[in-house]
């Protein structure tokens, strides 16, 4: 579709990036080996011309500035795929394009994902002095033979190294832990999280294992060869026990998946939860941009080599750019609002007469609250938040 004109402009938009930010993603597809859980974007190749890809990223940066240069730009995120095989130069001249096309806040984030493999390890000074101030870790577990089940090429000393290394090089440090994994006990797990705990993290993302179709793990699924997942009682229990721990650990929830200390949150993704807006540039990236009272979601081709002949044609990297509407955007910010403990401001609701009579039933059932104008899923609501979304989004007949 042909992107809009004029240009987006902060003067239509104080409900999206002037309230909830404005934030810049950029994937790079690339990693060293494709875990069979993951589902995201992610290749195996044996040679990446960085020099091609720096270029793509840096014409795509130019492009996006020409449509919203005059934003404040609130975060920059390198996701993945594993960006810390990127050459720090490249990490490098993406900033400075950055810097020279967006105001950058003051306090500005700029998050790299990385895999704690020594070798990366050694790299985090250079991305720090590049301008990376927050590194996020994909530790995801610190058993040994439960890293190679999940086909990790790290092993839990070089992760409890990689995150001393971090720590001693970054203001910010989050990791990954997965749980519910197969044949997991439940005393294990207390017994691997509280080692994560008494590392002292600012912040941790804890995922339940999900086994997504596409994925080797959901081959292995069905055809009846994974076993040792947890019943639906037992995941309920790894959940509830994760959530008390951190309490106790002074890491509460402020997402589902996401503990941080105060102040500690991924300013990057509160954008996402926020409903604010954020470009995507690199295969297989999403964005969310509004311009005039609407707003577009944006998509890019998911074959590493498709987006990168796009964008070296002189086309726009994008593949949709599709306007949403009133009820749509609505049902986003319900599904990403009702992750957060802070719930969602209904007053930004554009049509909230189409789910009082769902938020009602569901508030009479204890799944949900509302309270100061912002409504919230309970602690009871949380443990079946999927159900919850899907309910509350259901059509009235």
């Amino acid at each position: 579709m042909p992107e809009p004109s004029p240009c987006w402009s902060p003067a239509a938009l104080p409900e999206n990036w002037q309230t909830a930010g404005f934030g810049l993603y950029v994937h790079w597809p690339f990693c060293a080996a494709k875990c069979p859980y993951c589902d995201f974007n992610s290749h195996v190749s044996a040679k990446i011309d960085q020099v091609r890809w720096r270029q793509a990223y840096l014409a795509e940066i130019n492009r996006i500035g020409s449509k919203c240069g005059d934003r404040t730009l609130s975060s920059l995120y390198f996701g993945g795929g594993t960006p810390s095989l990127m050459d720090v130069s490249h990490v490098e001249a993406i900033l400075d394009a950055v810097s020279s096309t967006w105001t950058m806040a003051s306090d500005l984030e700029v998050t790299l994902e990385a895999n704690p493999t020594s070798t990366e390890a050694r790299r985090f000074a250079g991305y720090r002095n590049a301008g990376v101030n927050r590194v996020s870790i994909g530790v995801q577990a610190l058993v040994d033979e439960d890293l190679r089940a999940l086909g990790r090429l790290h092993s839990a000393e070089d992760a409890l190294a990689a995150v001393s290394v971090a720590r001693d090089t970054f203001e910010r440090v989050s990791f990954d832990l997965i749980y519910g994994r197969q044949h997991q006990a439940l005393k294990d797990w207390k017994v691997e999280l509280r080692q994560a705990l008494a590392l002292e993290p600012d912040h941790l993302s804890l995922y339940q294992l999900t086994i997504e179709s596409g994925t080797a793990f959901g081959d292995r699924l069905a055809r009846g060869v994974l076993p040792g997942l947890p019943s639906e009682d037992m995941s309920a229990d790894f959940f509830i026990e994760t959530q008390e721990l951190c309490d106790t650990a002074g890491l509460p929830p402020y997402e589902i998946s996401n503990h941080a200390k105060p102040n500690a949150e991924s300013r990057h993704n509160m954008i996402y939860w926020r409903s604010g807006d954020y470009a995507g540039i690199g295969p297989g990236a999403h964005g969310r941009l509004t311009h005039q009272g609407t707003r577009y979601a944006t998509a890019t081709p998911l074959s590493p080599a498709a987006w990168l002949d796009q964008v070296e044609s002189g086309k726009s990297g994008e593949s949709e750019f599709n306007s949403l509407t009133d009820r749509e955007t609505d049902a986003e910010a319900l599904m990403m609002g009702l992750r957060l403990t802070e719930g969602i401001d209904l007053d930004r609701l554009r049509r909230k007469t189409d789910y009082s009579l769902n938020i009602n039933m569901l508030i009479d059932s204890g799944l949900l609250m509302l309270g100061g104008g912002r409504l919230h899923a309970t602690k009871t609501g949380r443990r079946v938040l999927d159900s919850v979304i899907a309910e509350l989004l259901k059509e009235q007949a």
